[in-house]
């Protein structure tokens, strides 16, 4: 895995990345880190998707709305991503890291 930080003028500084990390934790209590892709798994074509988890790793249900926002705002602040690849931001760190789709259990 590689973390998409710094480096790259495609990626937000780090204030931006920890003003997304406080809004995302504001707009979903009790979450830890936001799971994105381009891949949801009730769309046959790319779609942008998210999944919230706690600390614990349990799942957070979010409404469609909140996920597609989410979601959007992640992937826009990283506009040069591989969609084929799976993203998690931590609202902790504010940090993005990417898994391989495939890897990740595909849709």
């Amino acid at each position: 895995m590689y973390t998409a930080d710094g480096g790259s003028p495609a990626c937000p500084d780090a204030a931006r990345q920890k003003r997304l990390a406080v809004q995302l934790a504001d707009m979903i209590p009790g979450a830890a880190t936001v799971r994105v892709s381009f891949n949801d798994p009730s769309h046959s074509w790319p779609h942008s998707h998210a999944i919230a988890k706690d600390t614990a790793g349990e799942t957070i249900d979010l409404n469609r709305t909140t996920a597609k926002v989410a979601a959007r705002w992640i992937l826009r602040a990283w506009p040069d991503l591989d969609r084929s690849w799976v993203y998690t931001f931590d609202l902790a760190t504010a940090a993005l890291t990417a898994g391989d789709l495939a890897a990740d259990g595909g849709r």
